[in-house]
């Protein structure tokens, strides 16, 4: 029988990437969505996704990169970053114009995302959106070792039990494994976030999607729910 009083948490699987700007916005979107859901009880798990699995650790030019994969001109990237930049406002996230001036590799931050998971949520949560924020409104790089332990150590986590994990490259096979789940599962942009294992919100949405989505799910478990009593 399911209790009414408390119902069963909603699983959230987050798949992004560091480098993404969408997952920004997603991410506080649904966070914004969660906090005008009160009732709704997240277990949220971030999942990792490489934009570019291949990119060598010195990075690339963003402005080359984005001709090259995208085929954009100078004008388009000037209008997607003004709406990005408006997009974040609107949830709290701040893009700093012209912080992001390269592409980096991500892999070494999806490895420390994964270990800040197995402290709490929270604190993956915590590391997560601090890797965001040093991308894309300080322009720092997420590769870096240096920067990595940094953030590490601002949230709130062991720096040096972080740099162990980076040096000794653990967790390296999770992050792979995961992935490749995630993409043998059919995703190929992100964010994809993924409610129940069952319901999928591509994209950075406004709140108002997360929050539908989240009413829709909660209405779901509840109609289970009372069949099953």
């Amino acid at each position: 029988m399911t209790d009414t009083l408390h119902p069963a948490p909603v699983r959230i699987d987050f798949v992004s990437d560091v480098a993404c700007p969408w997952c920004a916005v997603g991410l506080k979107s649904l966070e914004t969505a969660l906090a005008r859901l009160p009732e709704v009880k997240a277990d949220l798990h971030f999942q990792p996704f490489e934009l570019n699995p291949k990119m060598p650790p010195e990075g690339e030019d963003i402005e080359e990169h984005l001709t090259r994969k995208y085929r954009s001109t100078n004008e388009q990237r000037q209008q997607i970053r003004q709406h990005l930049r408006d997009r974040g406002a609107a949830v709290g996230f701040t893009f700093t114009e012209g912080a992001r001036s390269r592409i980096w590799n991500t892999f070494d931050a999806h490895r420390l995302i994964h270990w800040a998971g197995l402290q709490s949520a929270q604190a993956q949560r915590d590391l997560k959106l601090a890797l965001l924020t040093a991308y894309h409104t300080s322009g720092k790089n997420p590769g870096d070792r240096e920067v990595l332990l940094d953030t590490v150590a601002g949230i709130g986590l062991d720096r040096a039990e972080a740099a162990r994990v980076f040096d000794g490259g653990d967790f390296a096979d999770d992050v792979r494994e995961a992935e490749s789940l995630w993409q043998d599962r059919g995703i190929s942009s992100v964010p994809a976030v993924i409610l129940n294992e069952k319901y999928l919100i591509s994209g950075g949405q406004p709140p108002e999607a997360f929050e539908q989505a989240l009413r829709q799910v909660m209405q779901e478990m509840a109609e289970e729910g009372s069949t099953q009593a």
